[in-house]
């Protein structure tokens, strides 16, 4: 007989989305102000105190065709 378990699992996906269209990309500083909010929600959500650094994969940053999308998931079981 088979042997295994199932299990579901729900993801969130936070984002933030610094515009970025040619020829001129994304300014520093909006870049600067999303990772800052972002780091806050991920603090938030993971109960990171600050001052604790936070992991080095915390945050993702993805070229998009006209942005720079900062993200973390969040998974959960369902129930």
């Amino acid at each position: 007989m088979a042997s295994f378990t199932a299990r579901t699992i729900t993801s969130t996906r936070h984002e933030w989305i610094v515009p970025a269209a040619e020829p001129w990309g994304a300014c520093i500083g909006d870049i600067n102000d999303a990772s800052v909010v972002a780091c806050r929600a991920y603090r938030e959500t993971h109960g990171v105190p600050e001052g604790k650094s936070l992991p080095d994969d915390a945050l993702r940053f993805r070229i998009a065709d006209d942005a720079i999308v900062i993200s973390f998931t969040v998974e959960e079981s369902a129930r």
